[in-house]
């Protein structure tokens, strides 16, 4: 991941050429940076695991049937650059997301911040390490506590019900527009809750594990575990499993 950033990543960070930046979707642009930090990390994840199939953000874009590779036995999931728009604008914060799935749960979850080379690691039933160090989730202390919401994809009628019920106990912040961001500042302490309408693989894998590792929780709004096959819409991650109780309760008859 230090390699992709490196190589592919931080040279471009702020001089990217025109020609260097496309939209592959409505409000979703990718760069070089992206397509060559794929090529890195996947080359590199397929010596370590020769075994696991491989599903990039890229290569899933160009190929949409690599999104059945998710169920299979062993499966690395590739964010290549998180927070892409944020790159492209010469802007902070942006990441680098892989996860390992086994038939469709995630297992492992690795987060690395090129800027302050932050390298977030988790394995299931290992717990949660950043740089190295252990790390336990922890709730902002903030009164009332900090939720940020995720509305890029919401419905607009949606999105002011649900903006409505969380401000009854939340302090409402945006998301950075970034999961390598946002997963770490929830176990960090800087949020105590995330709520997301989308919810691709690439983005929320790892991101799953390490808060979960944390002793933090992520789930559907029925309680059921993020699987990275399923397609369903919206997800809850919170710092402890009583902000993840609170936050149900509130939006119970939205979901």
């Amino acid at each position: 991941m230090a390699e992709a950033a490196e190589r592919a990543i931080m040279p471009r960070y702020g001089r990217l050429a025109t020609n260097e930046v496309r939209e592959k979707a409505a409000d979703e642009p990718v760069t070089i940076a992206d397509q060559e930090s794929e090529n890195i990390l996947a080359e590199g994840l397929a010596r370590i695991l020769p075994e696991a199939a491989i599903v990039g953000e890229e290569a899933t874009a160009a190929d949409p049937s690599v999104m059945g590779k998710l169920a299979d036995a062993l499966c690395w999931i590739i964010d290549p650059l998180d927070g892409t728009a944020n790159f492209a604008s010469g802007e902070g914060p942006f990441g680098i997301l892989v996860a390992l799935a086994e038939r469709g749960e995630p297992i492992g979850g690795w987060i690395y911040d090129p800027r302050r080379r932050r390298f977030c690691s988790s394995m299931q039933g290992e717990g949660a390490f950043i740089n190295g160090q252990p790390i336990t989730a922890r709730s902002s202390g903030n009164q009332p506590p900090i939720a940020a919401i995720s509305s890029l994809f919401v419905e607009p009628i949606r999105r002011s019900q649900v903006q409505e019920c969380m401000e009854i106990v939340f302090d409402t912040v945006p998301v950075p527009r970034c999961a390598a961001e946002q997963y770490p500042r929830i176990v960090l302490g800087l949020n105590d809750v995330t709520l997301y309408e989308r919810t691709l693989p690439w983005d929320h894998a790892a991101g799953a594990v390490f808060l979960t590792e944390a002793g933090g929780r992520v789930s559907r709004f029925d309680g059921s575990p993020y699987r990275v096959g399923d397609d369903r819409r919206g997800l809850i991650a919170a710092a402890t499993p009583a902000l993840w109780q609170k936050t149900v309760d509130l939006l119970r008859d939205l979901a």
